[in-house]
């Protein structure tokens, strides 16, 4: 036995030396098929500019109650939760198929008691026997040397690497999910806001109407516009009203706990402070960085092992049992000298012939790879596609709102001339009344525009692949 370890240690070392190398294809990345350059960019990156990819969430939400209600859904959220889970399934896998570069060495202890009768033994005898062994042994080690099982390790490491990048990017996901919820709910508090101050003032047109009405100094045509138009008001508040509690509890669902009062916004959507100057980069530094780009990525170089084990499959399989122990009829001479057993088994398999069931893997492990490379271009177009639409929105969304706070601005000073003339005689009411609708048009569409300015940069720096882990 002393002499049969020695042998089996550097028959393992040899078997592990020879397991060096496998027959899957060098791995290269495919080309970017996209173009390389952003459309709608506006000025070029200055050198040494930092990629919003590069910058830490805490470094663009910088508004303290939206950053405490991202901690909080970091911690919370459901589906952050089965990302980790997934990643710890998939580390897990990656652990069992790597244990198979190794062998699997087992020690036991037996005691065998037999009784063979007379009628048997040829001796007229009965016979009572007694075996007592102990051994150390390894079964069936595969020796890879063409590869197989280091093509198969590779292949359940790049899925774990696939279940990481998965992980981050549902990170991404759930932050600028929340914070465009936030967003929502505080431009919908200010709707909300819009609509309660409209149906005041209406309210109060509506009275100083009817009071003009019984003094002879306006018609019941006034009234009921005045009534349609404070109808109108009461009518968006409640549906105002209803939003909010829709964006409260959508909130909720995606933080998953309830937030404490301190975090929630108060309105004033403009005030939330984003970090607002975010650069691109280039096409070609920030796409291949995406945790989804980098999860299709990692899932194509599983196929590409796939490859290697399928090929190996029509090489020789060369495996590797023994064990070595002691036998004795005795139990205390079962380590006593000349008691060594041991046994050494390799075996070695060619495939023959099996119905074209490997060349059929083989084309299969061809066509996934194929699939997957398909799977990754497209993962870059998306991603591309996902920048430029923020882009495109960023380029004119600064004129958009300061063309809308002029309207506003024009608005109000139309209604008060409109309200000042009505009052002297000079227009009719019907004037009046278009210039506070055009005037409640135009502040509706100024909140929807702040609103709009500030989920683009959430969405630029999400499609940056920004949120890292920082």
């Amino acid at each position: 036995m002393r002499r049969f370890l020695p042998r089996l240690a550097a028959l393992l070392a040899a078997g592990v030396a020879l397991s060096a190398c496998t027959l899957a294809p060098d791995y290269q990345r495919p080309t970017l098929p996209v173009a390389q350059a952003w459309p709608d960019q506006g000025a070029p990156v200055a050198a040494g500019q930092a990629s919003a990819a590069d910058l830490a969430w805490k470094s663009v939400f910088l508004d303290a109650r939206l950053q405490g209600v991202i901690d909080l859904a970091l911690r919370e959220n459901r589906d952050l939760r089965v990302a980790v889970g997934n990643i710890a399934k998939a580390r897990a896998q990656y652990g069992v198929q790597r244990a198979e570069l190794f062998p699997s060495i087992s020690a036991g202890a037996a005691a065998t008691r037999s009784h063979t009768p007379a009628a048997l033994t040829g001796t007229g005898a009965a016979v009572d026997a007694t075996e007592y062994s102990a051994n150390i042994g390894m079964a069936s080690y595969e020796v890879d040397l063409f590869g197989r099982i280091r093509s198969l390790n590779e292949a359940a490491l790049q899925t774990y690497f696939a279940a990481e990048q998965n992980r981050r990017a549902a990170q991404i996901s759930l932050i600028g999910e929340v914070a465009t919820d936030y967003l929502t709910l505080a431009a919908d508090q200010d709707l909300l806001k819009l609509a309660r101050t409209t149906l005041a003032t209406r309210d109060e047109s509506l009275r100083l109407t009817r009071s003009r009405f019984q003094a002879g100094a306006a018609s019941e045509l006034d009234v009921d516009q005045a009534q349609t138009l404070a109808e109108q008001a009461r009518g968006d508040l409640a549906t105002a009203t209803a939003r909010v509690n829709q964006d409260l509890n959508a909130l909720r669902l995606v933080v998953g706990a309830e937030i404490p009062a301190d975090l929630m916004p108060a309105g004033d959507v403009q005030s939330v402070a984003l970090l607002q100057d975010l650069s691109p980069g280039l096409p070609s530094d920030v796409l291949v960085r995406r945790p989804d780009v980098l999860s299709a990525e990692d899932a194509l170089k599983a196929q590409n092992a796939d490859i290697g084990a399928a090929r190996a499959a029509f090489f020789p399989k060369i495996t590797l049992t023994g064990q070595a122990g002691t036998a004795s009829t005795d139990l205390a001479g079962l380590f006593a000298g000349g008691s060594g057993a041991w046994s050494f088994a390799p075996q070695v398999s060619l495939p023959i012939f099996n119905g074209g069931a490997n060349r059929a893997n083989l084309e299969a492990a061809k066509a996934g790879k194929d699939i997957a490379v398909a799977q990754y271009e497209k993962a870059i177009q998306s991603a591309f596609s996902d920048v430029a639409d923020a882009l495109a929105i960023q380029a004119t969304i600064a004129d958009r709102v300061a063309s809308q706070e002029r309207l506003v601005a024009a608005a109000d000073s139309a209604r008060r001339l409109s309200q000042a003339r009505y009052e002297r005689g000079v227009d009719s009411y019907l004037t009046l009344l278009d210039a506070q609708r055009t005037l409640y048009s135009a502040q509706q569409s100024l909140i929807a525009a702040r609103l709009a300015q500030a989920t683009n940069r959430v969405s630029l720096y999400g499609a940056l692949g920004g949120g890292a882990d920082r």
